[in-house]
């Protein structure tokens, strides 16, 4: 039995459809931290098989997306995922750390406006201040190094 498993699926289940989204940006950015040991180690098996993870997270993503309810938002979306994954492709071909930390910072800048909505769609329940229903909403995103002078990924809602 594996513990940390089993809390990973405990967890899943109380979990509010955006708070599963986050998970999944934190799933994705945790994938790509993987991906620069790789580039390091050149490590080329585990640097695919965590690019092929993000890109199959991606694909979820992009697979819910509701067009007729989600207008704009949903084509901006459908818009980035498509970039991601241009970019991880590409990422693939020509492996540098620098690549892998700006899409890390776009990353936890999409992840940080998922729980902006998470906060306004689940507030936490009275009394409970300071705490939210995501764990994420109170981590501290760690910043990849190197980034500077990248043009970011731009996107709207």
């Amino acid at each position: 039995m594996n513990i940390q498993q089993s809390y990973r699926e405990a967890s899943v289940q109380g979990a509010n459809p955006v708070e599963l989204v986050v998970r999944l940006y934190e799933q994705m950015i945790e994938d790509l931290r993987q991906v620069d040991k790789a580039i390091e180690q050149k490590n080329i098996r585990l640097r695919t098989e965590r690019i092929k993870h993000v890109i199959l997270i991606l694909g979820h993503l992009q697979s819910s997306l509701d067009f007729s309810q989600g207008g704009k938002v949903a084509r901006n979306l459908e818009n980035l995922y498509n970039t991601l994954r241009d970019r991880l492709v590409a990422l693939q071909v020509r492996p540098t750390s620098r690549a892998v930390a700006q899409l890390i910072t776009d990353l936890l800048a999409v992840r940080e406006a998922w729980i902006q909505v998470e906060r306004a769609e689940y507030p936490p329940p009275s009394g409970a201040a300071g705490v939210g229903s995501s764990e994420a909403a109170n981590r501290a995103p760690t910043n990849p190094s190197a980034v500077e002078e990248q043009p970011r990924l731009e996107w709207n809602v």
